[in-house]
């Protein structure tokens, strides 16, 4: 699966963006200043993703990754 389909997957079942995880992650101070927070481990994001919004941890992985600046 392509990067691209694991995002639109993840906007079909959430109806998010990574936009919306983005800001969503922002509240929770696991992006600060529009950087990861260097006190917030991965596993940390990727188990609220899961927790929250059902998402498997491929998908988890994949907002993480734009958290991180993949865009593609």
């Amino acid at each position: 699966m392509s990067f691209q389909a694991y995002i639109d997957n993840i906007k079909s079942k959430t109806g998010k963006t990574p936009a919306d995880f983005k800001k969503l992650a922002e509240e929770k101070n696991f992006i600060v200043d529009g950087k990861l927070n260097p006190k917030v481990k991965s596993t940390e994001i990727t188990n609220w993703l899961k927790e929250d919004f059902e998402l498997g941890h491929g998908h988890a992985m994949a907002i993480y990754a734009t958290f991180k600046g993949k865009t593609e």
